[in-house]
């Protein structure tokens, strides 16, 4: 028998359901979209997600057009949609130092609320078997397949896909290494975000720099724009705990930002948040379960990509989990192909976004580098190169 790790002492306290050819543990965009593709191809799919459709996530709701062609191939009508479309990109640093460039590729703007309740919408009538506001307790491998535990019931697949974001109960019962890891400068991040009313450009992305921070700002649907900042728990846990004094006391210290919350609508009765996300090396492969999305590996969202490889990464993830359904590789074989089809695809973007984080929200150290790099506009092109890629 191969564990990952099991509740065997427990099976026989539960209620067994179907077994399918893959079970997908989270709905976010990775997730829906690998569950999309399986099941046009014809297999049984199982989707877990701890929430229900619609609602809100912490993101910044950029997407960057290599994925355009993806998304509408999968049946989402982005043409009839009429988003923003966005073009251009303004950085400044904490003392209201700017830097402006047009985006090679560009992106366009969608709240996470839309677009995924599109999406499991599609996954429904793909055939998806969609089990919204459950939580996945356990996840294990034995005899070829994956047992799933969510609360009394048990169902068995013959592949078990993580899809389940930045951080997940899952990772702890994995033990998995960044897990471990003591908190340091890449582990121990808050993220807050709220959608406004304000005035400001729609082909425009902004990122405002503040002590241990940034802050995006960029339009999505009916004209609301996404507000998501990023900052260390350390940052909060000095302005005890509150949001509020946070925002007042570190935040508005740069002038956009004290624009922006002195001037703006804000439509949420109260943001949305996370805390303990990592940046830390993750593994794409656990105990024989596929993981994508941010669970493979996220990379700074001041970077504007992490969007784009949830998807993309389904997209590779479907490519050899449904040739090993039909039986033309074998399990090893799948495994090897992801893990290697992934990193060439998504490490260096990784690696780049590592390096480009502890260079912004650093006070004089942003300030610095945007100055500097204000006579040589062409490193900020190839930075934002080095972080996205093709369409696909």
């Amino acid at each position: 028998m191969e564990m990952g790790f099991s509740l065997a002492d427990n099976c026989k306290l539960m209620t067994t359901a179907h077994t399918y050819d893959a079970a997908i543990i989270g709905g976010g965009l990775a997730g829906l979209c690998l569950s999309i593709q399986l099941a046009r191809e014809g297999h049984r799919v199982i989707l877990f997600e701890k929430e229900k459709y619609p609602f809100h996530k912490v993101c910044g709701e950029y997407i960057s057009f290599e994925c355009w062609n993806f998304l509408e191939e999968i049946g989402v009508p982005l043409s009839d949609w009429h988003l923003p479309h966005i073009n251009n990109l303004l950085v400044s640093s904490p003392s209201g130092k700017t830097i402006k460039r047009r985006l090679p590729l560009g992106g366009f703007g969608i709240s996470r609320y839309k677009l995924d309740a599109f999406l499991a919408g599609l996954a429904r009538n793909a055939g998806v078997e969609i089990r919204e506001e459950t939580k996945v307790d356990n996840v294990w491998f034995s005899d070829a397949h994956f047992h799933v535990q969510y609360g009394t019931t048990m169902c068995r697949a013959k592949q078990a896909c993580g899809t389940f974001g930045k951080r997940s109960n899952i990772d702890i019962k994995l033990k998995r290494d960044y897990i471990q890891k003591k908190p340091g400068k890449f582990n121990n991040y808050i993220a807050v975000k709220y959608h406004i009313k304000t005035d400001f450009p729609s082909d425009l992305i902004a990122l405002h720099n503040f002590e241990n921070g940034y802050c995006g700002l960029s339009q999505v649907e009916d004209e609301k724009y996404c507000l998501c900042y990023l900052t260390t728990a350390q940052n909060l846990h000095q302005c005890d705990n509150s949001i509020t004094q946070l925002e007042q006391n570190i935040l508005r210290r740069n002038p956009y930002l004290d624009k922006i919350f002195g001037e703006s609508t804000f439509l949420f009765p109260s943001p949305v948040t996370i805390a303990q996300i990592s940046f830390d090396k993750k593994t794409q492969l656990e105990h024989h379960m596929l993981m994508t999305g941010d669970a493979a590996g996220m990379i700074a969202p001041l970077c504007g990509n992490g969007m784009s490889m949830a998807m993309h990464g389904s997209k590779i993830a479907f490519q050899q989990i449904h040739l090993f359904l039909q039986g033309k590789i074998n399990r090893p074989e799948m495994e090897t192909a992801y893990q290697t089809n992934w990193n060439n695809t998504f490490q260096k973007r990784l690696k780049t976004g590592r390096m480009v984080q502890g260079l912004f929200g650093r006070g004089w150290v942003t300030n610095y580098f945007i100055q500097a790099l204000q006579p040589f506009p062409f490193i900020v092109d190839r930075l934002i190169k080095q972080t996205h890629g093709e369409p696909f």
